[in-house]
């Protein structure tokens, strides 16, 4: 068992969770059970997975979890592209949640490929 908060991808995608919040509370009423159900089920889903990865027994389990939670980081990446061309959000949020979801899915990535790598061994 593994402690998630000690990843940095965990805190990031933690952080990120609090600020899509936030952002999504701006939202028009209409899209509560839309548009901000799902984004912030997707942006909640990437930290869940990593935590839920880690508890698993093997590298393995916690493998298809790091992938799941890239999923959704992918999903939230196009959620907030069409979240600003409807008009939801303006240029400058996008830019920034677009940011910090890629840095996101980069550090993803890059432990998904160094847990497979042991896995593979």
């Amino acid at each position: 068992m593994i402690d998630y908060k000690k990843y940095i991808v965990w805190q990031k995608s933690h952080d990120l969770v609090l600020e899509v919040y936030k952002a999504t509370a701006s939202f028009p009423k209409s899209e509560l059970f839309n548009m901000v159900s799902q984004i912030n089920r997707a942006c909640l889903s990437i930290p869940t997975n990593i935590a839920e990865g880690c508890g698993r027994e093997t590298q393995k389990e916690l493998l298809r979890f790091l992938y799941i939670s890239s999923g959704s980081a992918h999903e939230l990446e196009y959620l907030f592209l069409v979240s600003k061309d409807l008009k939801f959000i303006d240029e400058d949020l996008y830019i920034k949640l677009y940011t910090e979801i890629n840095e996101i899915k980069k550090m993803l990535a890059a432990l998904i490929r160094k847990i497979a790598q042991t896995v593979n061994r």
